[in-house]
This record gives C-alpha cells, sequence and structure tokens, in this order.
C-alpha cells in the first residue's frame, strides 16, 4: 500500500531455533507464512513487533515472507525491524529496500529457518506516463532468494503490489514480476508470494495464473480465506503461488490482528515423480 494508507491503517521464524521443532518435518515439504506487518503496527497503529514474532513463531513456519518492513525509520523508532525478528525467532533474513522512506528505509524482507545461499533485490520497472503517476508513484519491487532447505534448494520470491484503487499500476508491476519469477524457473523449487493489493478474480491473479503460476490456497485453503482487513476480513490480497512442480498440502488464514492484515500459512510439498 502507499505509505500515506498504511499510516492510516489499511495492506516470513523460532524465539530460540534450539527450542522451535522444525516445521512441518515432511520430506520435501516447506511451511510458509506471507505476511504484511503494517511497519510493525496494528489497525490502531500501536507498536507491537515483539507480538508479530510470537505469531511467527506459533506457525512453526520455516519461510516467513514479509511486507511493509521497516528499517530505522522515525515512525518505528529506529528500530531495524527485520533484524529484530530475526534476533528474536533466530532466523536468516535478508531485507529488499523499495524507498527511502522517514529517516530510514521501508520494503519487504525474508525470514528462513534455513540458511539463505544467496539474495537479490529487484524493482518492478512500470513506465510512467505522465507527470501525476511520476509524483504519485510508490517504488516497488521483488526480493528473490535461494533457500537451502534439507532436501535441497527453494527459490523463494517475495513482492509487495501497488495499492492504488485501479489495477493499471498492478498490472504493469505484475508484468515485471512474471518475467523475474520465469527468467529461472527450470532452476529449481520455486515459490512465490506477498501482498498483491488485488483479488482471485483480479487481472493480476490472471496474469500469474496464465503464465502457469498455482494459487495454492485455492488448492487445499480450508476455513476463513480473506485476509484484509485484520478484525473483519473481506478481502483475500495477500498469495503463495508455485509452480507445476509444487504441491498444497494446507493451507490457513490465522485469526490475529497484530498487524492490519492476517496472515496466510501454507504447507507446500516439492512434486518428486
Amino acid at each position: 500500500m502507499r505509505i500515506a494508507n498504511a499510516l492510516s491503517g489499511a495492506v516470513l521464524l523460532v524465539s530460540v531455533a534450539a527450542c522451535i521443532p522444525a516445521g512441518s518435518g515432511k520430506r520435501n515439504a516447506v511451511r510458509v507464512l506471507v505476511y504484511n506487518i503494517h511497519a510493525g503496527k496494528d489497525a490502531a497503529r500501536i507498536d507491537n513487533l515483539d507480538r508479530v514474532a510470537e505469531i511467527i513463531r506459533r506457525s512453526r513456519a520455516d519461510v516467513v515472507l514479509l511486507q511493509e518492513v521497516d528499517n530505522r525509520t522515525r515512525r518505528s523508532r529506529g528500530v531495524n525491524q527485520l533484524e529484530r525478528l530475526r534476533v528474536l525467532l533466530g532466523f536468516k533474513a535478508v531485507f529488499g529496500k523499495a524507498i527511502d522512506y522517514d529517516g530510514g528505509e521501508y520494503g519487504i524482507g525474508i525470514l528462513s529457518r534455513w540458511n539463505i545461499a544467496s539474495s537479490r533485490f529487484a524493482i518492478l520497472p512500470v513506465a510512467l506516463t505522465d507527470s501525476a503517476e511520476r509524483r504519485n508513484y510508490e517504488e516497488r519491487g521483488a526480493l528473490v532468494a535461494r533457500i537451502e532447505a534439507p532436501w535441497g534448494m527453494i527459490r523463494v520470491i517475495d513482492t509487495h503490489l501497488d495499492a492504488g484503487r485501479g489495477d493499471s499500476m498492478r498490472v504493469r508491476q505484475a508484468r515485471a514480476l512474471v518475467m523475474i519469477a520465469n527468467a529461472e524457473r527450470d532452476s529449481g523449487f520455486t515459490i512465490l508470494g506477498g501482498d498483491l493489493n488485488s483479488e482471485p478474480a483480479g487481472p493480476v491473479v490472471h496474469m500469474l495464473e496464465s503464465a502457469g503460476w498455482i494459487d495454492l490456497f485455492s488448492r487445499c485453503g480450508s476455513g476463513e480465506r480473506f485476509t484484509f482487513p485484520a478484525a473483519k476480513p473481506i478481502k483475500r490480497i495477500d498469495f503463495l503461488f508455485g509452480g507445476k512442480d509444487s504441491r498444497c498440502a494446507t493451507a490457513s488464514v490465522p485469526n490475529t490482528q497484530a498487524s492490519d492484515h492476517r496472515p496466510v500459512l501454507i504447507e507446500v510439498t516439492a512434486r518428486r515423480d
């Protein structure tokens, strides 16, 4: 979402690694949490980053895709939020800066129970057609990490698309996202997710599905599926996608109001035919 919207309140891991059991415990499986943390604040803008850490810990996720992460901004009192979560949970972490903001940085992050072999952050380029677009545009990107799961390498892509009312900007960003996702598609097991600010019937999800990516929640989700707003969700705008080599085992939306979004928890299994 735009910074202004974030301030008004509208849109992945162990306390000590030795104390928390491994995620699924299943061969070729990974538990993934997708979570827009609203700069470590709930919908009322109350700081509660430690509560976010507890939600992640209880999820037993192996990999966490985070959106709306502050790094040493004034509004977050100079806290490096991803580093704070990394310390609380005992995980590995990588940050992708989308923009400079409020004396610090603002972007997305990935937490992992396992070693992160490499990472890169790629801006999602869009053609801005006029001065108004250029003036109002907030840069967005994709954070790509290669994670060394016990059973093989996982490519993880985290993103957060435009929160404007129309789909035009999101569609342009999604075109770039699909190119990034497809560029190394044959190099191994890939999962792609984040806050798309678009619903299942929208053009962004259609674009990803047309490119062969599978909306995993639609395959195995149960119970409540809406993620926004956290108090009384009426939209599903937070997603995790997999390729044809992935199978969705379980998917749910934990009931929490630690952010203005609810997280999505999905267990994905790499198909081994």
